[in-house]
């Protein structure tokens, strides 16, 4: 079988390694990469050992089966598009579009043309997630922490968007129902628009979930926390460690700890680049024809979430 001929739409900091990927990747190769910005493009070139181009449209010219959407959020519609246009499968950074609007056009457009559509939600990707999604059954309460120092970058939109939505995805896929409720609030520090944020949210199910976003924290942490009937698991997305702390069956007897009847256990996790692996399952959907493990739709949904999330912080603000 032929090699996927592959491509990148914007080499800054994250699309650098979508194509430094794509060059190493089986099965694919890495046709050229387009920025307009001449240092990042040539950099990639030079690096990669691959044509650079100024326009999107010099790259969609070299005849492309997939391509790497990494541009800045405002410009993914227009983007996703001339490659939609082409017939060239996309995934599209997250999150897929800067409104639902234009995610929406996005998915029908690639509905219509009959080609791939995924969203790069690379938290699904972790090897700690991916061990975490076989052990869940029925969660009842889900708490999620994302904090980091203040960037360079992604600050020009709100910490929902450039942050939060990661575990919204997250939420989502391991609850499975809709949203009932949402109360949300937010406060901006040094941006125009929310640096924290936070959520607590009601699902049809029965669950509740409470998400707290920041981008101004002195400490870094990536965590989530499910809480079952029976079982209690914490999640650390930069470890990559699961840890399953669940009750042993049957009454405890009298005089015993009841402590003493929680057994700790560790899940097993393949720790690997998450991005690898979110661009090979791209890939794999593509060359087998498949369905996308993070679809447009569920771009769509945990974007229609984000916007009602910032929507209610600024309407009570």
């Amino acid at each position: 079988m032929s090699a996927l001929r592959a491509g990148v739409a914007g080499v800054g900091h994250l699309g650098y390694h979508h194509a430094r990927l794509y060059a190493a990747m089986d099965g694919v190769d890495l046709i050229g990469v387009a920025d307009p910005d001449p240092e990042r493009r040539e950099k990639a070139a030079a690096d990669f050992g691959v044509p650079a181009f100024a326009t999107v449209d010099e790259l969609i010219a070299q005849g492309l089966d997939l391509v790497s959407v990494a541009t800045p959020t405002t410009t993914h519609m227009e983007t996703a598009l001339a490659f939609i246009a082409a017939g060239v499968h996309v995934l599209v950074e997250k999150p897929i579009a800067a409104s639902l609007t234009e995610a929406e056009t996005i998915v029908s457009a690639a509905r219509a043309r009959g080609v791939k559509v995924q969203v790069g939600h690379i938290e699904r990707f972790n090897g700690a997630v991916l061990a975490l999604s076989g052990a869940i059954g029925a969660p009842r309460f889900i708490e999620c922490h994302r904090l980091s120092p203040y960037p360079g970058r992604g600050s020009d939109v709100s910490v929902v968007l450039d942050l939060m939505i990661h575990d919204l995805d997250i939420v989502l896929s391991l609850v499975g129902g809709a949203v009932a409720s949402v109360d949300a609030v937010g406060v901006p520090v040094f941006s125009a628009s929310e640096d924290i944020a936070n959520v607590r949210m009601r699902f049809d199910t029965g669950c509740v979930a409470n998400l707290t976003s920041s981008r101004v924290s002195l400490e870094r942490m990536r965590k989530i926390r499910i809480f079952e009937d029976n079982a209690y698991v914490s999640t650390d997305y930069s470890a990559q460690e699961v840890l399953v702390y669940r009750k042993e069956p049957g009454p405890v007897p009298e005089g015993v700890n009841p402590m003493e009847r929680i057994r700790v256990e560790p899940l097993p996790v393949e720790k690997d680049e998450p991005l690898k692996l979110e661009l090979a399952a791209f890939a794999r959907a593509v060359r087998d024809n498949t369905a996308p493990v993070v679809s447009g739709e569920d771009g769509m949904r945990a974007l229609a979430l984000a916007e009602q999330i910032t929507a209610q912080i600024r309407d009570n603000a």
